[in-house]
């Protein structure tokens, strides 16, 4: 299975040596994210796609000065809608009736039942549901990365706070809770590249209830 390949090929990488991914590449990547299982299909968040190098210069500090936001090709950052409002919902109604060319009114069941569940948590709550979603779409991207043999780092490592106020998030209604640093590994510089995949045995891992 080739998947599997590509899993024990990718690595968190700690230095690129500053390739630039192709766009071919790099469109398939964010395709893949772009679909990526989201519950109920809602995707509350955003992925922003940084390029220029300035602006990750910029985004470095908030990171702990981590080389791969500067040394890679790409920085995606993930960030959750904040807060949730009925509005989203309606667009992402009108949306599926457009796609799928339906009537509004035999998606008001559905729709009332998102609404219903925004109201019914605190704005914390749904941020952190939103936050949820995102993860699972950069555990797509690190897949997509992989398959496409472009280097990937999650972080976490970082100052949300402070990088929301560089790129005037909040403004957007958005909060950062997630970087993906995309590129190629500079083999010479980062101790981990030639070295052995380690992950817990299936053994160790796996529960089954039969």
């Amino acid at each position: 299975m080739k998947l599997l390949e590509d899993l024990n090929w990718r690595y968190a990488t700690k230095r690129m040596n500053g390739e630039l991914v192709p766009q071919a590449k790099l469109d398939n990547i964010l395709e893949a994210i772009r679909l990526s299982a989201s519950s109920m299909g809602f995707q509350p968040y955003n992925v922003i796609v940084v390029e220029d190098f300035e602006t990750r210069k910029k985004i470095q500090p908030a990171a702990f000065n981590q080389p791969q936001i500067v040394e890679g090709s790409h920085l995606l950052i993930f960030a959750a809608w904040d807060p949730l409002c009925e509005e989203q919902v309606d667009n992402y109604i009108q949306n599926i009736a457009s796609e799928r060319g339906v009537g509004l009114d035999t998606l008001e069941s559905f729709s009332q039942s998102i609404k219903n569940m925004i109201k019914s948590r605190t704005a914390e709550e749904n941020f952190q549901w939103a936050a949820r979603q995102a993860y699972i779409a950069l555990g797509t991207g690190l897949v997509a990365a992989s398959a496409e043999r472009v280097d990937s780092t999650p972080m976490e490592g970082f100052n949300p706070a402070a990088l929301d106020e560089l790129l005037g998030l909040k403004e957007k209604g958005l909060r950062s809770v997630a970087l993906l640093a995309l590129g190629y590994r500079d083999e010479n510089a980062d101790y981990l590249a030639k070295a052995k995949k380690v992950r817990r045995s299936k053994e160790s891992f796996f529960i089954t209830v039969a």
